[in-house]
């Protein structure tokens, strides 16, 4: 059993400690806050927790595995390099960091180490992305076409990163999964209305080295509230609509057939479309972070990177950092490296 620690009780700290609670390969040891009232509030169902305003305590103790960081964006990258050299295991809240600089150094330190750092890109353990990726993987959507998001709600304006530090993670490390190949560029374009340099409002544009682009639709500043997904392929299209309580997958037998001319007919282009049938297939609702904190749990146990380990947050901290480079080029083409 994995003993745990967690570092912020805040907006999502208390998820993390009621599902390392309820799952069997975790025991939730510590927990710290800044704020000792919001601690007790989040602990007051689970008395036994040790609790403390100085998370160098919970470092302290040698019976402490691991620790799980749910504090500000731009916290993460001193606490979690602490925590590495003390030689505990790290889940980190998602984006590992606010640059990939600071990103580079934790998955060095980790390596280095010996330990496991994972990043809490949540949306890649739900039913609705697990069910995906097997239909990718099956050849039932064929070559892949496009994928096209839109993530927008009125709030939570964040105090130290933009919309798209705060809500790209989501759908990139969705992409990532989902494609298993990672964009060569990025635009971007993004707006603030809000009196600060935080764009509330922002539009990316993927491209790959194959036949396949993905698009992001990222807001603050809506009326209503939307998280959609949709992927387009060569035999069959998909909608997600994570809102959807019954039928959040939609699979959809249409598609378009062109069809093949002769040289000298080239100018002239001949499609036709294919309308089928749309289900919505079952998907499995086991809570999505029951599933992250135990997978965070089995690859300390196995010594094996995790399915969201801190390479593929480094590929997510690459295409944040080249996006925010774009906004502020007024949406320039940027190139993207991976080492």
């Amino acid at each position: 059993m994995i003993r745990i620690g967690v570092i912020g009780c805040g907006y999502w700290g208390p998820n993390l400690i009621r599902n390392f609670v309820s799952c069997p390969e975790t025991q939730l040891v510590w927990a710290c806050d800044l704020d000792n009232n919001r601690m007790m509030k989040a602990l007051r169902s689970f008395p036994n927790v040790k609790k403390t305003t100085n998370f160098m305590d919970i470092l302290a103790d040698s019976n402490v595995d691991a620790i799980a960081i749910a504090t500000p964006v731009h916290t993460h990258f001193p606490i979690a390099e602490k925590c590495l050299h003390e030689g505990k295991h790290v889940l980190v809240e998602k984006p590992l960091a606010v640059s990939v600089e600071q990103g580079e150094k934790l998955v060095q330190l980790a390596a280095k180490q010996n330990l496991r750092l994972m990043c809490d890109h949540i949306f890649c353990y739900t039913g609705a992305v697990r069910k995906i990726k097997d239909m990718i993987k099956n050849g039932e959507l064929g070559e892949l076409y496009y994928f096209d998001s839109v993530r927008i709600n009125l709030g939570l304006f964040q105090q130290d990163v933009n919309v798209i530090w705060d809500l790209a993670p989501h759908d990139l490390s969705i992409l990532s999964y989902l494609i298993g190949s990672e964009p060569v560029s990025v635009s971007a374009h993004g707006l603030s209305h809000a009196g600060n340099s935080l764009e509330n409002i922002a539009y990316l544009v993927l491209k790959y080295d194959h036949n396949f682009i993905a698009h992001l639709h990222l807001n603050w500043l809506s009326p209503v509230k939307i998280r959609r997904i949709i992927i387009g392929g060569s035999e069959k299209m998909l909608v997600w609509n994570d809102l959807d309580p019954d039928e959040k997958i939609k699979i959809y037998n249409k598609g378009i057939m062109v069809k093949k001319l002769k040289q000298e007919e080239r100018s002239r282009l001949l499609v036709s479309y294919r309308y089928g049938d749309m289900y919505a297939p079952q998907i499995d609702n086991t809570e999505a972070l029951l599933l992250m904190v135990s997978e965070f749990a089995s690859c300390i146990e196995e010594n094996r990177p995790a399915l969201t380990d801190d390479k593929s947050a480094l590929r997510v901290l690459r295409v944040l950092e080249a996006a925010e480079i774009s906004v502020k080029s007024h949406g320039a083409n940027i190139p993207l490296k991976y080492t």
